[in-house]
């Protein structure tokens, strides 16, 4: 079974709200083993949203719009889905008398504009809105030229036939099923809970049931982990891995169906060992894991220390590692230096090392680390070095340096300055987080 969810409002389409409802229909439908293909977004014209409902009822099996059930004349759902089915919009007395109890409970007259909120798709079905004056619409539509909808609050069935095509033999294996909800989040969520839930496990939804796996990674770009992998990611597989990167995290998603949960998870087994064999070190943890969890994570199992000082991070590592839950028993303080007399006032570095090599060198980066790792007595003293300046049109980016003081020795990399600028003091602490984590495992 398949979904199509339909955002509505010029709201969304101009970029002035952002539209969760679709992220969070998503999550739930796939809970129900219903897959999503489709995402649309469309404005405030009647012909733009008839066309959309037109193209989803052809393509999807189930339909959720949110958006468009207000009173006003850019409101146009119930109009548009009339539209599509073939049908009239007809006056709902049930469906008033609830919208009239709203402004009574407020102690608000109602204005007769809002009486169209009442107004249905002729056999339509509404589903109750408890605290907002906008009920929903539960309709099925027949693909293919031919309408059906059916009315369960009557308890009958209704068909109409187009006059070009007769009624199939069953004609409800033809249906697609659309639900119309308001776009406000807390009343379409709990019209979610209240009944679209249990009406789609009616029509068979929940059967299935879908779950996630996210292993993360880092070290590597995108293709290249992809090419590390045999075959996995093809489309058709079973379970299904797709790839994807989030500020130079790579994530890798596995997707399985099933009976139960048990069985989903088991069926991904075989795909996770694959992946870890594969990428070996990239891979630094699961779901909600990041970097400085999987630093954590491992100083703790060693019970060591590590404490950090930051030139051009400008304490990005730091606060990323005490945001860590468990991170006091590990993490045992961070500094931030901005200039070279900073880092000789705090840390004693010697000013004749920056007159040898300047601030952008692996010897200062070194002299930092120690440093650190003495004042504050931990086992690991990780250091950031000065940014060099950022250069896109440059042929070879410079470089900057990380250190690393541990108990086995000082380790010192030169890494270039180089990434898209949204992203490269983000990249770097990454860098050096990855540093600690590879020293440490």
């Amino acid at each position: 079974m398949h979904a199509e969810i339909i955002a509505i409002g010029d709201e969304i389409t101009s970029g002035q709200l952002l539209d969760t409802n679709s992220q969070w229909l998503s999550q739930r439908l796939e809970e129900l083993g219903i897959r999503v293909l489709y995402h649309s977004t469309v404005g405030d014209e009647f012909d733009a949203i008839a066309g959309v409902f037109r193209r989803a009822v052809e393509r999807a099996d189930v339909i959720i719009a949110t958006g468009g059930l207000g009173p006003t004349a850019d409101d146009l759902t119930r109009e548009a889905i009339a539209a599509v089915a073939g049908v009239r919009l007809v006056m709902d007395e049930a469906a008033l008398e609830h919208v009239r109890s709203i402004f009574a409970r407020r102690n608000r007259p109602m204005p007769p504009k809002n009486e169209v909120q009442a107004m249905l798709p002729e056999g339509g079905r509404v589903i109750h809105n408890p605290h907002g004056t906008a009920p929903g619409v539960e309709m099925a539509i027949a693909r293919k030229g031919v309408r059906t909808h059916f009315c369960e609050a009557a308890g009958t069935d209704r068909r109409s036939v187009g006059p070009s095509r007769e009624l199939s033999p069953d004609p409800f294996s033809n249906l697609c099923r659309l639900y119309a909800l308001p776009g406000v989040p807390a009343e379409m969520r709990e019209m979610w809970f209240g009944t679209l839930e249990a009406s789609l496990r009616a029509i068979g939804g929940g059967q299935r049931i879908v779950r996630h796996r996210k292993i993360k990674c880092f070290g590597a770009g995108e293709s290249q982990v992809e090419q590390m992998l045999p075959d996995l990611i093809r489309r058709g597989r079973e379970p299904r891995v797709g790839i994807n990167a989030s500020k130079t995290t790579i994530i890798l998603r596995i997707t399985a169906e099933g009976d139960t949960q048990e069985e989903c998870y088991a069926a991904m087994e075989p795909t996770v060992a694959t992946i870890r064999e594969c990428l070996g070190d990239l891979v630094f943890g699961e779901g909600d894991d990041e970097l400085q969890h999987a630093v954590c994570r491992l100083l703790r199992q060693k019970g060591k220390t590590l404490a950090t000082v930051e030139w051009g991070t400008g304490g990005l590592v730091a606060d990323w590692l005490n945001d860590v839950p468990e991170a006091a028993d590990c993490f045992v303080g961070g500094l931030i230096v901005s200039s070279e007399g900073a880092v000789q006032q705090t840390l004693g570095v010697a000013a004749d090392l920056f007159e040898q090599h300047g601030p952008i060198s692996q010897e200062v980066a070194a002299a930092m680390a120690t440093a650190c790792r003495d004042r504050f007595d931990a086992d690991y003293g990780l250091a950031v070095g000065c940014f060099p300046e950022h250069d896109p049109q440059a042929e070879s980016p410079a470089s900057f340096y990380l250190a690393l003081a541990a108990p086995g020795g000082l380790t010192v990399q030169p890494l270039p300055y180089a990434a898209h600028p949204a992203i490269l003091k983000n990249f770097c602490a990454k860098r050096a987080l990855n540093l600690v984590r590879l020293a440490i495992s």
